[in-house]
């Protein structure tokens, strides 16, 4: 694999996704995003600032977005009241193979443009 392949796999994919009827998520939303995906719940705002090294104003403006766009949800976590638990969506999900499937994708065209 050269240099530019992962560069250009990612150049792929964001491209696909900007041009798209479909909302930008930022490097930030996107991170939160597959982090509530792709890692082992329970997922709270505290323990998302700390695996990512960022603020918790930081996630918790992040989780307004998703949550607007219908990618995650909190709720009070009934164990601490005190506390708010990360949760999938549905249109989370669809966002998320969608994903997978513009990365496939762009790996298909990377390895096309390669040979």
């Amino acid at each position: 694999m050269d240099d530019y392949a992962l560069p250009q796999l990612l150049r792929g994919t964001v491209l696909t996704l900007v041009r798209q009827d479909s909302p930008d998520l930022t490097a930030r939303q996107l991170g939160i995003l597959l982090t509530v995906y792709l890692k082992p719940e329970p997922h709270t705002v505290r323990g998302l600032a700390a695996g990512l090294n960022i603020s918790k104003p930081a996630v918790t403006r992040a989780l307004d977005r998703l949550g607007e766009l219908d990618l995650v949800r909190r709720e009070l976590d009934p164990m601490d009241r005190r506390s708010v638990l990360v949760q999938q969506t549905p249109g989370g999900q669809a966002y998320l193979a969608e994903l997978r499937r513009v990365m496939a994708a762009a790996a298909t065209d990377n390895l096309a443009a390669a040979a």
